[in-house]
């Protein structure tokens, strides 16, 4: 059993790895500001005698006895990172910075999610960890981009420089049950959408890919990298290497739901990545992790959910 600390722990993916955590023993504390994370993704967890949850922002630095710390706390959907650019930039560098001060005095091993997203726009595909990406460092999506990128330096810095144990990992697209809804993100608008027979709006011509990989699969990953030896550092690809155009995708959903909606095609907005797929080589060899689960049973799970939130919305019960 070991204390581990999960930053970001009620969001989406945070919530699904304080889970995964409290159910293999581990005593999980989740800190979480609630800026875009909910209490009720981890109220069935509030139970459990090995979990406990803290309203904290990563902005402040803040002392805690634990093993290992999963850093997941930043806006991860343009949507809410474009609203709040400096808060934004601020919570990854300076979240990170904090929590790897906390690491160097506990001797914790820091894990830190990183994004597919310092690829930028990529030119090369699929996108390799010896990329250095094709970004534009001044736009609207570089409060995300940067402050991941700045990040992963200030990580690598304090190995370096005081033997901090880190680990980075690159998560690409994630989906699943407990995506906040209106956040922006493909899946969860086109599910809702689709839910409530309203248009489906398709930014450019849809020709633009997405690699989507299932919320239990990023789990999984995240706990491997950690469960590695310390001499792997990262950074790794997480994700699935599946590709899928938006518009695929929004067929997809309209069939799976059996949706009335239609598509509409809007303008496609600054700095929208065209092309994004993970070579996962390196995590496949040095993790001996892959995702499995395919993309119409993830999507089957996702739709499910949403189906029981909008029957809620619609009877008052929300």
């Amino acid at each position: 059993m070991r204390r581990i600390l999960i930053t970001g722990g009620a969001g989406f993916i945070g919530s699904h790895l304080c889970e995964r955590l409290v159910r293999d023993g581990h005593d999980v504390v989740c800190l979480d500001n609630y800026f875009t994370g909910a209490k009720s993704n981890v109220e069935h967890l509030l139970g459990y005698p090995n979990f406990e949850i803290m309203r904290f922002d990563v902005r402040e630095p803040f002392k805690i006895e634990v093993d290992q710390i999963y850093n997941l706390a930043c806006p991860a959907s343009p949507l809410h990172y474009q609203t709040q650019p400096v808060r934004t930039v601020e919570t990854s560098i300076m979240g990170a910075v904090n929590l790897l001060r906390l690491a160097r005095e506990t001797g914790a091993v820091v894990l830190q999610a990183s994004t597919s997203e310092v690829y930028g726009d990529a030119q090369v595909q699929p996108q390799t960890e010896a990329y250095y990406g094709h970004v534009n460092p001044i736009g609207i999506r570089a409060c995300y981009d940067e402050g991941k990128r700045c990040a992963e330096t200030v990580c690598f810095d304090y190995n370096r420089q005081y033997g901090v144990r880190v680990k980075v990992v690159r998560i690409f697209n994630t989906y699943g049950p407990r995506l906040a809804p209106g956040d922006g993100r493909v899946v969860s608008n086109f599910i809702l959408q689709a839910l409530r027979n309203k248009p489906i709006t398709v930014y450019g011509d849809g020709s633009q890919t997405r690699s989507l990989c299932y919320v239990d699969d990023m789990v999984g990953g995240l706990v491997a990298m950690m469960e590695s030896p310390d001499e792997v550092t990262g950074p790794i690809n997480l994700g699935n290497p599946g590709e899928y155009t938006v518009l695929e995708l929004a067929q997809k959903i309209i069939a799976m739901t059996g949706s009335k909606s239609e598509i509409e095609f809007h303008e496609l907005p600054q700095d929208d990545p065209h092309k994004r797929r993970p070579d996962i080589t390196l995590a496949n060899d040095v993790l001996k992790w892959r995702p499995h689960i395919e993309l119409d049973i993830g999507l089957a799970r996702t739709i499910g959910h949403f189906r029981r939130q909008f029957q809620l919305e619609l009877t008052g019960q929300e």
